[in-house]
């Protein structure tokens, strides 16, 4: 079938990379052991390969990982995972070491097989090829990297996904239904991924402090994505990551320890949580790189949700007006003052969820602003763009709807740019940010 992966054919995956460390992910094509050799691109010896083993059971249904360590920073390593006669391969590069300031470029975007847009029996998801055809460092995956909550249904798609996971077996069958598209395979392939979830990896709209599905649902996401938890806090998905002295990443989890979105917003209300809320000022506000990335699944500046419910950052209506007792705004201007009185610049806040592209210049003070960019959906039900929250005082640079897309970001030692793409491959906007 056009557009899938043979049933026993082995999968792979590298992530949360560092300049010295990277996860290896595999789906193996049965039970038992996995070989993982990995090498710098311009190995010139075969002293310089890296062997490692692990196993996978029915139990993890078939996935693994494998942290790597003692990696150069800034090098091109090419990996090799066989099992039984299978194999396959792939590449990522390592982070820049953190005082260099080399240039950086990434991808992003959100929401893949939603409204039924799911793996198409002719050719898979078009947007994956497009994507190979913008070389980058990594892949950010803004959420929704299934629709667990929605039956793949139209009959253009490849069957298996018509159902509605309530299981863990079936919450990981409709990741690795998405896994087996070809095209997103080849991509992983080639470039190392930072995934973080949104709430279709459980249910519409979820908060992980109430939903009874929330524990299997991140389960599923944890086996499907290479991924490198705590030990101390397996169940941990926010983090962060340094890519040299022009870029860090702070990703957030916005689901896991969020109040319920029924509740009056006010200073009781979460969406991160205290601990990691601690993490992310500190973080953000001590971070010596010159552009500091805030991955948040939701968007910041523009209504999400029912009105009684909103799912976003933003308390605003459908015309952009603040609208009381909802969303997480409270919270959201709590750790955007904090930000400005410690003289945070250059801040990109990066998001997906709202399926459509926008770039926005906040403004929520004479003497301070910040950028949103957002992308998406990779392939689901299209939006349109919408009215911005009036209290950030936002300016849209462009905004487009009724599209698939992903948006691209380039760092060098001068400049931000960023770039917005169809999923035919053509740059829809560009934009140009100096740093202050």
């Amino acid at each position: 079938m056009a557009g899938a992966l043979a049933q026993d054919e082995l999968l792979v995956a590298s992530g949360d990379v560092t300049a010295t460390s990277a996860v290896i992910w595999v789906r193996g094509a049965q039970p038992g052991a996995v070989a993982v050799e990995i090498a710098p691109e311009t190995a010139p010896a075969d002293n310089a390969t890296r062997r490692v083993s692990l196993s996978v059971s029915a139990a993890d249904d078939l996935t693994g990982k494998t942290l790597v360590s003692e990696l150069s920073p800034a090098t091109r390593y090419r990996y090799r995972v066989s099992q039984d006669g299978a194999s396959a391969a792939g590449e990522f590069v390592t982070a820049p070491d953190p005082t260099e300031p080399a240039r950086v470029r990434f991808i992003w975007s959100g929401d893949l097989g939603g409204g039924g847009f799911c793996r198409p029996v002719n050719g898979g998801y078009t947007i994956f090829p497009a994507m190979r055809r913008y070389p980058a460092d990594f892949f950010l995956f803004v959420g929704d990297t299934a629709y667990a909550d929605v039956p793949c249904d139209r009959p253009d798609t490849v069957p298996g996904a018509n159902f509605r996971a309530s299981t863990l077996p079936q919450f990981r069958a409709r990741h690795l239904y998405n896994r087996r598209d070809a095209g997103l395979q080849a991509l992983l392939r080639g470039l190392s991924v930072y995934a973080i979830w949104d709430d279709h990896e459980v249910r519409n709209d979820f908060a992980g402090t109430t939903h009874p599905l929330m524990p299997v649902g991140r389960q599923a996401f944890l086996d499907y994505w290479p991924i490198a938890s705590p030990a101390e806090e397996p169940g941990r998905l926010y983090r962060r990551f340094r890519w040299g002295r022009l870029l860090e990443l702070f990703i957030l989890d916005t689901r896991q320890y969020r109040s319920d979105n029924a509740l009056p917003d006010g200073p009781g209300k979460t969406m991160l949580g205290a601990a990691q809320r601690r993490w992310l000022v500190d973080g953000v506000t001590s971070s010596t790189a010159t552009w500091k990335v805030v991955v948040s699944s939701v968007t910041l500046g523009m209504a999400t949700g029912r009105p009684e419910r909103r799912d976003g950052w933003s308390a605003a209506n459908i015309l952009g007006f603040p609208q009381d007792g909802a969303g997480f705004a409270t919270e959201r201007d709590a750790i955007l003052r904090a930000f400005r009185t410690r003289a945070v610049r250059n801040l990109i806040f990066v998001a997906a969820d709202v399926h459509h592209a926008e770039l926005i210049r906040h403004h929520p003070h004479l003497d301070w602003s910040f950028h949103e960019f957002i992308a998406g959906p990779l392939s689901a039900t299209t939006g349109i763009p919408r009215p911005l929250d009036i209290s950030l005082n936002s300016r849209s640079l462009f905004a487009r709807g009724s599209v698939f897309n992903f948006g691209e970001v380039s760092v060098d030692a001068g400049s931000l740019t960023v770039r917005l793409v169809d999923d035919a491959g053509a740059v829809m906007f560009t934009h140009t940010i100096g740093p202050e």
